[in-house]
């Protein structure tokens, strides 16, 4: 992939006089030569995207399985700094990192049917027992700055103890259940297939909603009727995949 394809990809976003469109619609990389297609999104790009932009509304829509913990930590940061304001819209899943890129919105739109996933982070290392111990103090630490940006989103009440065990456990939470946790509006259900890769999740996660999994059977029918309308299909990619083949970046 070339790093000119790559920045043209959002060159071609719908904008106002007063806002623009920011699509997170696949992995969260480290930089261009990570991206494995033109929807993968990396730190160098978004900064130069935002600068492109600056001071305008952003419109920010997600569905991603996350990516890259130090990549995404970065983007959020960036956006969260950005003067206009920020609406996210959670168009199928903010999955893990990608969760952690939705809290930068001043609005967060989840739709009843979307997924936010949290859970620890993870990553792909070789070395001795030190150098081992030294990468699970780095991942508590990389796990309490994720914790931090939680806090800053959840609802009256919540106690963040409870956050805590969510991500522990690796949690899936529709919209309407993720209403009870963070600061977000709910929305009525999305009307688009989601199409669900099954070969990861269903190896790697743990905890999938059985909605989910059902839905890889449904969009097989789906793909295969040709009579029906045509229906827009998006793909569900979670982090973990690429974490088993490629490690996280400092």
């Amino acid at each position: 992939m070339k790093k000119d394809n790559l920045i043209n990809f959002l060159q071609f976003k719908n904008q106002t006089e007063t806002s623009v469109d920011l699509y997170f619609y696949g992995d969260i990389v480290s930089s261009w030569y990570g991206a494995w297609d033109d929807a993968d999104q990396y730190p160098e790009r978004v900064r130069d995207f935002l600068k492109d932009y600056e001071n305008k509304d952003l419109n920010i829509y997600i569905n991603s399985g996350g990516g890259s913990v130090f990549a995404g930590m970065a983007i959020y940061n960036m956006l969260k700094r950005h003067k206009g304001t920020k609406t996210v819209y959670v168009d199928g899943l903010a999955g893990s990192i990608a969760s952690v890129i939705a809290m930068a919105g001043d609005r967060i739109v989840v739709p009843k049917n979307s997924f936010l996933m949290i859970h620890k982070p993870l990553v792909g290392v070789s070395g001795n027992a030190n150098e081992l111990r030294e990468t699970a103090d780095l991942l508590d630490n990389i796990e309490q700055a994720i914790i931090n940006v939680y806090q800053d989103n959840i609802v009256e009440g919540v106690d963040i103890e409870t956050i805590k065990e969510m991500v522990n456990d690796e949690t899936w939470l529709n919209g309407e259940e993720a209403s009870q946790y963070f600061n977000i509006e709910l929305a009525e259900e999305n009307k688009a297939v989601a199409k669900v890769e099954s070969e990861y999740l269903n190896k790697i996660c743990k905890n999938i909603p059985e909605n989910l999994n059902n839905q890889v059977e449904e969009n097989k029918e789906i793909e295969n009727n040709t009579k029906d309308e045509p229906i827009i299909l998006t793909n569900y990619n979670v982090d973990y995949y690429k974490a088993k083949i490629k490690t996280y970046e400092l």
